[in-house]
């Protein structure tokens, strides 16, 4: 027993002994590894390495110790960035990551050149100057976005080929108000070159890209429209597309409504003799509905937004991607782990969902459809109200279409931090109005980025002032797009050769054939082969074995 006590003793000596050998060693190694750098930072700077300067600041006694052997050296080693430096400087190359030739940020950003270009005199390489852009200088840049754009838009470019000869926009004068992105461009060049003269503005003052927009008017197109216009500035270039001598149009193309709106307040003698309108967002659906219940919409539409080419893959499978990317470029968010409520559960809503569930956030829905509803809650989200939630939300997305989604007192319950964004086309479903008042301040942290401070320190992150997040702070997916604009071209082919009495004055859904048709022209993109009926499997379902396989109801 005693001889167990002995050892026992000796063991915990030993130990002591071992504990303060190695802290002893350890204060050896501190100290030689504190001379070795001292040693460094007496070095020529513009010598030094890079691991030993970050090393260094780490070290506050050794930073106490910093000595220059002259002026020279003081003023060399200035030229590196600060702790705080380093903040700028990082946040300077995360703005840069946006300065794109994307819609994020055109070639040159709205903040290189503070003219307004309705104050420039401007002159394409023809002689013309009946366009209203950023810069006509950027036209070689965007004529690049143009051309690879094309590469993923096979489909318009094979319509394009197989109805050049024909002609069948021949003598149509169509207006347009879309989004001017390198998509839309490939689109406005397909109707020109399917006998079309065509004058186009922006339906979102975010949206555009600039060099884009320059392309286009050098090739003769006159664009009125440059990133970062002013309401004012929106509302001018809307009536320059249309108020213009010696040219009427006969065709509207519009997305939003704002452009149809326009021409029927203002012009309605023009308004009377289109022959057609082809409309894409579900806002601009809406107008065009009320409009026709009040009898006051005397030319026929084409509800485009509902069509089945645009639901379910424009609205779903475009935001489903789109709104990460958005995200991530604005506030460089990690999903995993986050509260994110999406307003309404249309295909805009399931898209935007899916995505941010297969990243790991926490997603629940609002929604006032009990048929969408249920399907929220079938694929696994919980249906809450707006206002029970609204406290413990880092993330809150509208995509309703409708107005005051997201109200003022709404605004005033969210956590600091939370961040807020539109995918719905409307700048009406957040209440930003209501934040521009005296109490609130305004802070613009990068572009597209704004942080609303309230009176006792808390930050709401605004993005792209609640209009369209996608398209105003980020790109969307070509292929997807070459979808939605091939349906716009056929829409605007079928109601400008429609034979009188074919449409009446009240709007119409693409004929399904249309739909079909649409789609079958991208099939060869992923090498997909469609299985063909035979005489008596089309006789049993009582369909032509060239389709329509769906009804016109089905969407």
């Amino acid at each position: 027993m005693t001889e167990s006590v002995v050892d026992s003793k000796a063991e915990v000596k030993q130990a002591t002994k071992y504990v303060k050998e190695t802290e002893n060693v350890a204060e050896k190694y501190s100290a030689l590894t504190v001379s070795k750098n001292s040693s460094d930072v007496n070095m020529n700077v513009g010598e030094m390495p890079s691991a030993a300067f970050t090393a260094v600041p780490t070290l506050k006694s050794v930073k106490k110790q910093i000595q220059f052997a002259n002026t020279e050296d003081k003023q060399e080693f200035s030229k590196y960035p600060t702790k705080a430096g380093r903040r700028s400087l990082s946040r300077s190359i995360s703005q840069s990551s946006t300065d794109s030739y994307s819609s994020a940020a055109s070639y040159t950003d709205s903040s290189d050149d503070e003219t307004s270009p309705r104050d420039k005199a401007q002159v394409n390489t023809h002689g013309s100057s009946d366009f209203c852009v950023k810069n006509i200088k950027q036209a070689e840049f965007g004529r690049r976005e143009i051309e690879i754009a094309e590469q993923d838009m096979s489909a318009l470019i094979s319509l394009r080929k197989r109805a050049q000869g024909e002609k069948p926009l021949a003598g149509a004068k169509i207006v347009g108000c879309t989004h001017i992105t390198a998509q839309t461009a490939v689109l406005i060049e397909t109707l020109v070159a399917l006998g079309a003269q065509c004058r186009w503005t922006a339906c979102n003052i975010y949206s555009t890209q600039n060099e884009v927009a320059a392309a286009l008017a050098e090739t003769g197109v006159p664009v009125f429209a440059w990133k970062g216009e002013s309401e004012d500035d929106f509302w001018w270039c809307i009536d320059r597309c249309v108020n213009t001598e010696g040219w009427q149009a006969n065709m509207i193309l519009d997305d939003g409504g704002d452009l149809t709106h326009w021409v029927y307040k203002k012009y309605p003698s023009v308004f009377k003799k289109v022959r057609g309108i082809v409309e894409e967002s579900v806002t601009g659906v809406h107008r065009l509905y009320q409009l026709s219940k009040a009898g006051k919409l005397c030319v026929p539409a084409m509800n485009v937004n509902d069509s089945v080419t645009k639901q379910k893959f424009d609205n779903l499978y475009c935001c489903r991607e789109s709104i990460l990317d958005g995200l991530k470029r604005t506030t460089d968010i990690m999903f995993g782990g986050k509260q994110v409520v999406v307003c309404g559960y249309g295909e805009v809503g399931k898209g935007c969902c899916t995505a941010l569930k297969a990243l790991g956030a926490i997603v629940c829905i609002t929604e006032i459809d009990p048929i969408c509803a249920l399907q929220g809650c079938m694929d696994g989200f919980r249906v809450v109200k707006l206002s029970e939630v609204i406290r413990q939300m880092d993330v809150v997305i509208t995509c309703t279409g409708n107005k005051n989604v997201v109200t003022r007192e709404q605004l005033d319950r969210m956590k600091n931090g939370c961040i807020v964004c539109n995918m719905g086309h409307s700048n009406t479903e957040i209440d930003v109005a209501s934040l521009r008042s005296p109490e609130l301040t305004w802070e613009r942290v990068r572009s597209q980025v704004d942080h609303i401070i309230w009176p006792d320190g808390k930050r709401v992150v605004l993005l792209a002032e609640g209009r369209l997040l996608n398209l105003s702070c980020s790109t969307v997916p070509t292929f997807v797009l070459s979808i939605t604009a091939t349906t716009q071209a056929l829409a605007l082919i079928e109601l400008f050769n429609a034979p009188e009495g074919r449409y009446k004055q009240d709007v119409y859904l693409l004929p399904k054939k249309m739909d079909e048709y649409v789609a079958s022209l991208h099939l060869p993109n992923f090498d997909a082969h469609l299985t063909e009926l035979s005489d008596e499997q089309a006789k049993y379902m009582g369909l032509n074995k060239n389709g329509p396989f769906k009804p016109n109801y089905y969407r």
